[in-house]
Parts: structure tokens; C-alpha cells; sequence
């Protein structure tokens, strides 16, 4: 018990306060975008050119810097300098093709940004095999101007999945929690790329475990603003927020059903912490497990049909799951003497969570199928690890010169990057692509 608890300050940094001053949904002044640092490389990179888009100039972004930036950061591609084209090409044959294939690219990426009045943008992006001059695919978006990198966004992800098969990542949100300061904390939801962040609550006292609804409209998340830790539902258009768990004792690690109805949640109402359901109103509460330890950190499966959770029934911290229908516990962790966080990959293959090797927090991989584990980080205080839409990548929180930072990797262990930025950075989700 006393390895669990300890863990839980470590990776939730748990401080009791007073006072808060929430603020609806709003543009985020004091916190620049992320800024990213990539190592290591991916297999079989596709080299690739993607020429500035038509009408860029009088757009707020370039839509092809961010679709670059994307397929970079994926691992799978990378960028080639390609002799200039005219900036009259057809757009439909393009006549860069040949420098394209001539510097060495075989994709070739145009596009067009052309306002449509009244702050809203037609984004056109087209793709090529750059040998053959086959049009692989073409895609168009309408949208306001504060969605406009979002269109990029989805253009990269067309591209990304049409030629790697790989499921869609990038059209997707971050959601951290940002201390600036000793006395302020603030709920921020950027990009995927950890830009254009946006402030979603401002607080004095801390904010953890934030966790994203199926639809990514809502945010559930624990706030200690009454001098105790009690679970909310944000939901971020609106910024109209309800607590759903406001229980003696401590009330903690929001996780949502697929379906997004319900919520599993951590409480400490009757003795030790217990995994309870409730419905996203607040209503409907019932006990879900039933120890002598302590139950903590649920996540459900894709399909609803687990919950995979953090308990020390067993005497040190180890991760079970247990049916939602009905029946017993069982094990998953046998690998590590110190397993915690857990949270399952979209298709239930893979569970990435935090085991600690001597001294060191670092996130694993676990084939779910086999029990195969994989470290996926060099790092030693990782925290709160978080899959991507597609399950390919990881968002974790770590540490660097004592300063929290994002880290995201590959569920391979080949690439990882580093997002930084303002403050100290921690409590990382990654959201369901927006639709």
C-alpha cells in the first residue's frame, strides 16, 4: 500500500487547496504552441514533396507546413527539397512532377487555401506518385478560420493512411495540465501537434487526469478547488461543467464507457479506493470492485467489455481487469515488480503503462495476446502514457532538468519527440479524432 500511495503523489503530484476560477473555452495568451524536437527515425520513409499551397499567402497558415510537419513526426515519411515550380502549376498535372522524382521524392503533394468570406477557408489537397504522375488521391474541406490548421490536419491524415494503412492520428486534440507558477494551473486543449492551444479551466489549485469523451466534446478530470479532489464533466464548447463525483474521501481517475454514458471512477467512500461506475449525469453509482486493496486507475476496453486497473490486492502495484458484466479479477502484469496506469490501444492489442526498472518510471508496451512486454522510453519519470487515435503512438508525461514535458512515441520504441513548452507540462490525453 504504501508503493501505491507513494505513487499516486508521484504521478499525480496530489495537493489539497482552496480557491478556483474556472473560465469557459477560450483562446490560451500565455502558453505558446508546443515546440518539438524529434529522435530517432522510422522504417522505410517515403520521401516526399510537398509544395507551398496556392493562395497561402493570404491564408493565416500555409496548409502544406502543417501537413509536412505531420507526416514528419509520424516517422514515415520524409521531406525533399525539390527545385521550385511555377506558381501558376495545374494544380490537376502539376509540372513539378519530374524535378520531384528528379530530386529523389516519389510522393508529390499540391494544394490550394482560398477564402470563402465571412472567416471561413476552402482547403484542396491533391497527391501524386511522383515517378508515375498517377493522382493517388485528392481531398477538400470547408472551414472557419480557427479550424483551418484542423483541415490541414485531416489532409495529412489522408495522406498518411492511403499510404501507410495505417488508421487517421493527426485530425485530434491534446489535452495537459500547464502549472504556471506556484498558484496557477491551467487545462489546456491544443492540436495535436500542440498547437493552437486553448484554455479550458483556470485554476489556483491542481488539475489531474484529465480524460477525453468517445465524441471529444467533453473532458471529465479531477479539480481540487473545494480542498479535495472531485471529478468533473466539462464540456468544452460551452464550458457548463457538473460534478459527478463529489463523495467523502477522495474521488478520482475519470475514465469513460465507450459509449460515453458512463464513467469509471476511483473513491475512497467506504474505506479503501474502490472502482465504482456512475453515469456521466452524476447518477446510477455502483461499486465495481470489491478488495482489501486499494483499486484505482480504470480504463475501459474499445469494445466496453473490460476494465483494466492499477490495484495492490496482491501486496505491490500490478495491473488486473476484470469483466464488466460480471466476474473476477485477473492479473495482467507478471513482468514487472511495480506496474501502474494502465491504458489499452483502440483495436485491444497493446497495453501501454508504467513499470519501474530499479529506480527508474519508464513506459512498456505489452502484446496483450502473448504478454510480450517492450520498453518504449529512455526517460526515467514517465507519467499518465495516453494512445493515440490510431494506436500507433504514445503521449506520455516525463521530466527533463526537473521540468515536466510531453513526450510522445512509437509503439515500437523507433521514433520519439518532445513537446515543451511554458511552464511545467504534465497529465497528458489524447483524444478521439474530431469529426
Amino acid at each position: 500500500m504504501k508503493d501505491l500511495s507513494e505513487s499516486m503523489r508521484l504521478t499525480r503530484r496530489a495537493l489539497l487547496g482552496a480557491g478556483m476560477a474556472a473560465g469557459v473555452f477560450t483562446a490560451c495568451p500565455a502558453l505558446a504552441d508546443l515546440r518539438i524536437e524529434i529522435t530517432g527515425v522510422g522504417a522505410n520513409q517515403l520521401p516526399i514533396v510537398i509544395r507551398p499551397f496556392k493562395g497561402a499567402a493570404a491564408a493565416p497558415v500555409d496548409p502544406a507546413q502543417v501537413i509536412g510537419a505531420d507526416l514528419v513526426r509520424s516517422g514515415a515519411f520524409r521531406l525533399v527539397d525539390a527545385p521550385p515550380a511555377q506558381a501558376d502549376e495545374n494544380l490537376e498535372k502539376p509540372e513539378g512532377l519530374a524535378q520531384a522524382a528528379q530530386a529523389g521524392a516519389t510522393i508529390y503533394v499540391v494544394g490550394q487555401v482560398q477564402s470563402l468570406g465571412q472567416s471561413r477557408w476552402d482547403v484542396r489537397c491533391l497527391f501524386f506518385d511522383a515517378v508515375s504522375g498517377e493522382l493517388l488521391d485528392s481531398v477538400g474541406y470547408s472551414a472557419a478560420t480557427d479550424l483551418l490548421r484542423m483541415a490541414a490536419h485531416r489532409c495529412a491524415d489522408r495522406i498518411y493512411t492511403k499510404l501507410t494503412g495505417e488508421g487517421p492520428m493527426f485530425a485530434s486534440q491534446l489535452a495537459y495540465v500547464a502549472q504556471l507558477g506556484s498558484r496557477r494551473y491551467e487545462l489546456v486543449v491544443a492540436d495535436s501537434d500542440g498547437g493552437v492551444p486553448r484554455t479550458a479551466l483556470q485554476s489556483p489549485e491542481p488539475i489531474i487526469s484529465p480524460a477525453w469523451s468517445p465524441d471529444g466534446r467533453r473532458l471529465a478530470y479531477v479539480s481540487f478547488e473545494r480542498r479535495k479532489p472531485i471529478v468533473y464533466v466539462h464540456e468544452l464548447a460551452s464550458g457548463v461543467r457538473r460534478a459527478v463525483a463529489a463523495f467523502r474521501g477522495n474521488n478520482s481517475a475519470p475514465a469513460w464507457s465507450p459509449d460515453g454514458r458512463q464513467l469509471a471512477v476511483a473513491l475512497s467512500r467506504d474505506g479503501l479506493t474502490q472502482i465504482y461506475l456512475v453515469n456521466a449525469d452524476g447518477s446510477g453509482l455502483r461499486r465495481f470492485t470489491q478488495s482489501y486493496g486499494i483499486d484505482t486507475e480504470p480504463v475501459f476496453t474499445k469494445d466496453g467489455a473490460w476494465i483494466y486497473f492499477t490495484s495492490d490486492r496482491g501486496g505491490t502495484p500490478q495491473i488486473y481487469r476484470q469483466p464488466v458484466a460480471g466476474g473476477h479479477a485477473e492479473r495482467v502484469t507478471f513482468g514487472s515488480n511495480y506496474a501502474i496506469s494502465p491504458t489499452v490501444s483502440p483495436d485491444g492489442a497493446r497495453m501501454a503503462y508504467i513499470s519501474r526498472i530499479d529506480s527508474s518510471f519508464r513506459v512498456a508496451v505489452m502484446d496483450l495476446a502473448t504478454g510480450q512486454d517492450l520498453l518504449v522510453t529512455n526517460t526515467d519519470r514517465d507519467e499518465s502514457p495516453s494512445f493515440a487515435p490510431n494506436g500507433r503512438f504514445i503521449v506520455y508525461a516525463t521530466e527533463v532538468s526537473g521540468r515536466g514535458v510531453l513526450g510522445t512515441c512509437s509503439a515500437d520504441a523507433r521514433l520519439t519527440t518532445r513537446l515543451s513548452g511554458e511552464g511545467d507540462i504534465r497529465e497528458p490525453a489524447w483524444g478521439p479524432i474530431l469529426q
